[in-house]
């Protein structure tokens, strides 16, 4: 963030107090300005305009200045800034101080870092071309500026994968001081964050500058953002803030920070106020993010993730991968985001791991997230009485308990595995148990028309007769044979099917009369 401020106020503030050394005329000026800058970054340099004040103090002013790396005239220029100054007291100038400088209008763009066999060819190298600005050896590099001011400034950084979309930042103000090539600068800023859209302020140090493989510059500070608009990601919403601290350098920042969104919500389901802890390792000069551990939580859940954040040769976006787990859940807070139904369905304890990967691009977040892993649901209970007596009575009747009158209550248990990828949530198997009941259940829910198709068996301790009495006992003994469990019970295929809000449970007729046995 700080980089394009501080490149341009060495190369500008710098030949600018050397051409201040020797009084001239403004096209003189210019001229000695665009030679020097040429010589010294080995560059091809443009320069509209320039001003030279002796009086009341010497001040230089340029418009319209260009630099772009020697013949390439196929990309933009590697620095373009509309307006500059810089000015100084004699004394401080002549103790090698710039008093100021001024920036408006800065756009730079930092190519990915190259291994060069000859760095003379790098703008910024040292070397011979080094010693022409100013006549002395490395004269230029030798300027310190007191303060520096930049509005209205742009930094892009161009990835290393061809076809990747450029990092960018818009800066609106930044503000260091004590800017040389040599030391740690401190330096102060406020832009905006381009996806997920939101203000940044941070503050820190910057340097010194490795001119010639910028991604080795170290930086450290703190950081704040506010108001990150999660929108921009079709499916899910929410404001975001987050701080925190950086260190390291360029093309491996070091971020240890804490978010929090009051109201996270995906837009099938009920918002959630999410916090979260984080450690990410990021690569300033592409985006890429190494997520070394997010420890995330919301109402009485709480996920551990590990994974990154990164870009595919040849294609647009950012791809997250995680590695998911969560071993303290509620059913009735995931169940939240799901559904909009102010009260759960259903509330027990979950655990959960799966592998997650959010492929980038314009879909809703439900349609391209992919899941696969495994799931546990301890002590479930319906909150729908209705459904509770249901199950109730399963457990009742499984167990061959008919004839006590009194129905207790019991809790349900779920053990699966899962797979999620085009809206569709596949459950290659599931079971379902109440004392005296076991369920196991295969097939798939398609979550925009909320619809199931699941196929299975109910295994019970009793025989199906004993699940009666009376007249239908004496009947069902009838039915017992096709029902027969090897080690005694019974097994009874059934299927499930229809929509989530109003599911159909039946015998499974077709793999009842087709069983062999």
């Amino acid at each position: 963030m700080a980089a394009g401020g501080v490149f341009i106020a060495l190369i500008a503030a710098s030949a600018v107090g050397v051409m201040m050394l020797v009084p001239l005329s403004s096209e003189k000026a210019r001229e000695r300005f665009v030679t020097a800058l040429a010589d010294r970054l080995d560059a091809e340099v443009e320069l509209q305009e320039l001003r030279v004040h002796m009086l009341p103090s010497l001040r230089a002013e340029g418009r319209g200045l260009t630099i772009r790396h020697r013949g390439r005239r196929d990309v933009p220029p590697l620095i373009s800034i509309a307006h500059f100054s810089a000015e100084s007291g004699l004394m401080s100038l002549l103790h090698r101080h710039i008093s100021r400088v001024d920036i408006d209008g800065l756009d730079i763009e930092i190519p990915p870092d190259r291994n060069r066999d000859d760095d003379s060819g790098a703008i910024g190298a040292t070397g011979e071309t080094g010693r022409k600005a100013g006549g002395g050896p490395d004269a230029a590099r030798t300027f310190l500026v007191d303060r520096l001011f930049s509005t209205a400034a742009r930094l892009t950084i161009i990835p290393k994968e061809a076809g990747k979309a450029p990092k960018v930042w818009d800066i609106h103000d930044l503000k260091m001081s004590s800017v040389s090539t040599g030391s740690a600068m401190p330096f102060e800023a406020t832009l905006d964050n381009a996806v997920p859209p939101g203000a940044i302020t941070t503050r820190g140090t910057f340097g010194p500058w490795a001119s010639d493989e910028p991604g080795r510059t170290p930086l450290d500070g703190v950081f704040t953002l506010n108001r990150a608009d999660l929108s921009v990601f079709n499916g899910i919403s929410g404001l975001l803030a987050a701080h925190g601290q950086f260190g390291g350098r360029l093309d491996r920042i070091d971020i240890h920070g804490e978010t929090n969104t009051p109201e996270f919500k995906v837009n099938t389901g009920l918002p959630v106020p999410l916090h979260a802890r984080y450690h990410a390792i990021v690569d300033g000069t592409n985006g890429n993010t190494i997520l070394e551990e997010v420890d995330a939580s919301f109402l009485n859940t709480s996920i551990v993730a590990r994974g990154s954040v990164a870009g595919e040769p040849d294609k647009p976006g950012r791809t997250v991968s995680l590695d998911l787990t969560m071993s303290q859940g509620r059913l009735e807070d995931v169940l939240r985001l799901a559904i909009k139904t102010p009260k759960s369905p259903m509330i027990g304890g979950l655990r959960l791991v799966t592998k997650f990967v959010l492929p980038p691009g314009d879909e809703d977040v439900v349609s391209k997230l992919r899941l696969d892993g495994r799931f546990t649901i301890a002590g479930t209970r319906f909150t729908n009485a209705t459904v509770q007596d249901k199950i109730n009575e399963l457990s009742h009747r499984g167990s061959g308990h008919v004839r006590q009158t009194e129905i207790p209550g019991v809790a349900s248990r779920f053990d699966g595995k899962f797979r999620l990828g085009g809206g569709r949530l596949e459950i290659p198997g599931v079971t379902f148990g109440v004392p005296g009941s076991l369920v196991d259940l295969a097939g798939t829910y398609d979550i925009v028309p909320e619809t199931l198709d699941f196929k299975g068996t109910l295994f019970m301790d009793a025989k199906v007769s004993d699940t009666t009495t009376g007249v239908k006992h004496l009947l069902l003994k009838l039915a017992d044979p096709f029902f027969k469990r090897d080690g005694g019970g019974s097994a009874i295929p059934i299927k499930v099917t229809g929509r989530r809000s109003d599911p159909s449970f039946g015998l499974d007729k077709g793999r009842l009369f087709s069983r062999k046995d």
